[in-house]
């Protein structure tokens, strides 16, 4: 396309592909809302869910651990619940991340955005 003018060509074909991987990566962080993860805690008494950008969808919570002398252990429940379910979003937003990197020819490792 743009062989005889030297690295100006090389400048031209990497805006294009920049062009490509942003709009990409507007499309995966579109998807990312609805990929939806749960986590869990206490053997599945409470159950979380979130969108892999980690917003909290749901909670579930079982009712057999609602008494009024376990309120710490409940909240604990909630938390680490929510925790798990955010730790696996996380996790699912990298691996999507890496996976456009991967078709992009970058390095699997590459952390984007910068």
């Amino acid at each position: 396309m743009l062989k005889g003018l030297g690295s100006l060509g090389d400048m031209a074909g990497m805006m294009k592909k920049a062009q490509e991987m942003q709009a990409k990566m507007a499309q995966m962080q579109e998807d990312m809302q609805n990929v939806i993860v749960e986590g869990v805690s206490g053997a599945g008494l409470v159950k979380a869910t979130c969108t892999a950008k980690g917003e909290l969808k749901g909670l579930d919570i079982d009712p057999s651990i609602f008494n009024s002398d376990d309120k710490e252990v409940v909240e604990d429940l909630i938390l680490a619940a929510i925790k798990d379910a955010q730790t696996k979003a996380a996790e699912k937003a990298q691996e999507e991340m890496a996976k456009l990197t991967e078709g992009m020819g970058l390095p699997a490792d590459m952390k984007l955005p910068f």
